[in-house]
């Protein structure tokens, strides 16, 4: 049995079906990067994966429908980093991490030496370990959202589904992001990662998902989704993958298909 299974998957959102008819499987070590134009659905497909939007068909994350689940116990699983976070309380960054064990913990507040470790390794890992006493409210947007990914990490699930995490980020913390998520696939998580950076997706992912008009058009190694023809039509223009001298792949807009 895969980590998470859909089949049919259709998620209805007032008079319309945003998602239609997914049929998709993904384990634990791989990393799925979910691409495709605005308005496809991408959010609203990570969402259900989390188990916040109703759906039709049948989802199942490790054997359970995670709408059905209680929210601690699919908290010790899935991992949801949403594209916006807001907190309305003046929390420093180092406890706003913490908020990330809540599943783990036996009481509300009392965070252990696990609880701890865990959270100054994923401060390290997001590089935020010297904004730890730092208001959260009082961050700039991009040590924000890696306070947030700090977070999600912390949480200790086995499956991370991300969405837009380096939004906001410049390019030397979004490559270490990607490459920390890659990190964690590599140690046997499963990531399941929205993002428009598709150089990033092309050299850290391991299987592409392309989301086109609420239905997913095309899946594979990313090189391949990226070079296709389903990709071209989605986007409107040619992607030119390339490899650099070292013979890391790269991935650039080129010319209106």
């Amino acid at each position: 049995m895969a980590w998470l299974e859909l089949r049919g998957v259709t998620v209805p959102l007032g008079d319309r079906d945003v998602v239609r008819g997914v049929d998709a499987t993904a384990d634990g070590g791989d990393f799925v990067v979910i691409v495709g134009p605005n308005g496809a659905g991408k959010t609203t497909l990570l969402r259900a994966l989390a188990g916040l939007v109703p759906v039709r068909g049948d989802l199942r994350v490790r054997g359970h429908d995670p709408a059905r689940v209680d929210r601690r116990t699919i908290a010790r699983q899935l991992a949801y980093l949403p594209q916006q976070y807001d907190l309305a309380f003046p929390f420093v960054v180092e406890e706003v991490v913490l908020l990330g064990r809540y599943a783990n913990q036996r009481g509300f507040g009392l965070a252990t030496e696990a609880d701890l470790a865990a959270a100054r390794a994923a401060m390290r890992a997001c590089d935020v370990g010297d904004l730890a006493h730092r208001r959260f409210d009082q961050l700039s947007g991009g040590e924000a959202r890696r306070v947030i990914l700090a977070q999600a990490l912390c949480q200790g699930a086995g499956c991370l589904l991300l969405d837009e995490p380096t939004a906001g980020l410049d390019p030397a913390h979004a490559r270490t992001i990607f490459a920390t998520v890659r990190a964690q696939c590599d140690a046997g998580a499963l990531a399941i990662v929205v993002t428009h950076d598709l150089d990033l997706a092309l050299r850290h992912g391991r299987t592409m998902w392309l989301v086109a008009g609420g239905r997913l058009a095309a899946r594979g190694a990313p090189a391949d989704v990226l070079a296709s023809d389903a990709t071209r039509a989605a986007f409107g223009l040619h992607i030119h993958v390339g490899a650099l001298p070292s013979g890391e792949p790269f991935a650039v807009p080129g010319e209106p298909a």
